[in-house]
């Protein structure tokens, strides 16, 4: 059974869906090289990097999956989407993280000379996240920052942050506001902002070194959600009780049900 979305994205041939999100196909090697080539051709693309936490908000809310699945790759973020690729399509996926892509696309970014520029946040993670760019990588060109405000921006203002990024020249803006925000202003952007944006989310405090992400064999586990609520209780465990919870039952609905598409392709 074939899907047809309203503006197929052109830049993700094929794709397989996960609840209600339509996941990108392909290496993570392969993620990046379009990336980077998006770049240097200066189109306005938008990368948005899908968890549980994601996975569930776009089935509860149909037209954030709709956000979502505009864009033009949807990646699985988190090691449980790659799981349910193995037993809804039997495909083996590579995990696509944010704080890893966000890495390599400035280390890439700084030996292919493609201006950046850091969007969301606060002053001084922003700060930090250029403190650390520019030590790593002395050659690194970053066109601009923006802290925006906590609140809606109003038409000026919003107008004012394109003007901004466009006239800084910026190829890669990656993007900080946290899900479901971030998704949605990149959403707004495209086309509008002449960069590839990337919805990186909690990278950013890594890359600044405010957050440490767990050992590598937590992370092949898929128990980092553990390893963050043992740092952040409070916060995080209605979060996880409850949308791992529903991520489980929806998957076992789906896969129960045997409702899932083939993988989907684009025609450009």
């Amino acid at each position: 059974m074939l899907i047809e979305l309203a503006t197929p994205p052109v830049t993700s041939p094929e794709r397989a869906t996960i609840l209600s999100l339509h996941v990108s196909l392909g290496s993570y090697q392969a993620f990046q090289d379009a990336l980077i080539d998006a770049a240097h051709r200066g189109e306005s693309r938008t990368a948005c990097f899908a968890n549980v936490h994601m996975t569930v908000e776009a089935q509860r809310d149909p037209a954030f999956a709709q956000v979502v699945n505009s864009a033009d790759w949807v990646c699985t973020d988190g090691l449980p989407l790659t799981w349910a690729m193995r037993l809804l399509h039997k495909r083996q996926q590579d995990r696509v993280t944010g704080p890893d892509t966000l890495h390599n696309m400035v280390k890439r970014a700084a030996e292919e000379g493609l201006p950046i520029f850091f969007y969301g946040s606060t002053p001084d993670i922003l700060a930090k996240a250029v403190a650390t760019c520019r030590d790593r990588y002395p050659s690194i060109q970053i066109a601009g920052t923006i802290a925006p405000p906590f609140r809606s921006l109003t038409p000026d203002e919003e107008e004012q942050i394109i003007y901004q990024i466009n006239q800084s020249g910026a190829r890669l803006v990656f993007v900080a506001l946290g899900c479901p925000k971030q998704e949605r202003w990149m959403a707004q952007m495209r086309g509008r902002v002449q960069a590839v944006m990337l919805g990186i989310g909690g990278g950013l405090p890594i890359l600044a070194g405010v957050q440490t992400r767990p050992p590598v064999w937590i992370q092949r586990l898929g128990m980092e959600w553990l390893y963050r609520l043992a740092l952040e209780p409070r916060r995080l465990f209605k979060r996880y009780a409850v949308t791992n919870s529903l991520y489980g039952w929806y998957l076992c609905k789906q896969w129960a049900n045997k409702q899932w598409p083939t993988p989907i392709s684009y025609n450009e």
